[in-house]
């Protein structure tokens, strides 16, 4: 059964699992860094920057695992005012196809509108054929003019 809740900083260590899986999946492993000290942190010490909603398979009364992920931060532009950057949307590999990622997806839709953000921002690689077909269903548009600055430090 999956249930969807808040992530709580218990489960930071198992969030970061599923980064790394992501991370493996988009072909980049070695590029997660981030410690658990500082992910936890930044999610839930004292000026939190992230926010993030789990989806648990509660195989038992006992036992519940975190399966997915969606987690988020608040981005501003001087054009539209406070959106909502959806930073990963994961679901666990053995659990894909069964709905969780829509469920995650929406939540993030209702979050959207809760706080009254007129956007909902994410990436997606362009190879990435089953993300970009999720996000087609709900009427996502893609913008091939702008491209990502970074700079590592």
């Amino acid at each position: 059964m999956i249930k969807l809740r808040r992530a709580v900083k218990e489960d930071c260590k198992r969030l970061l699992e599923l980064v790394q899986e992501l991370a493996t999946y988009e072909k980049a492993p070695h590029e997660v860094t981030v410690s658990l000290e500082h992910f936890t942190e930044s999610g839930f010490g004292t000026n939190p920057v992230w926010w993030a909603y789990v989806a648990t398979n509660t195989a038992t009364a006992e036992e519940e695992i975190i399966v997915g992920l969606a987690l988020y931060y608040i981005r501003f532009s001087t054009w539209k005012g406070q959106s909502l950057y959806l930073e990963d949307l994961i679901v666990t590999e053995e659990m894909r196809g069964k709905g969780i990622g829509k469920l995650l997806f929406e939540v993030m839709i209702e979050e959207c509108q809760v706080k009254g953000f007129k956007r909902m921002c994410w990436q997606v690689l362009d190879w990435n054929e089953p993300a970009i077909n999720f996000y087609k269903k709900y009427n996502a548009s893609f913008d091939g003019e702008w491209m990502n600055g970074v700079i590592d430090f």
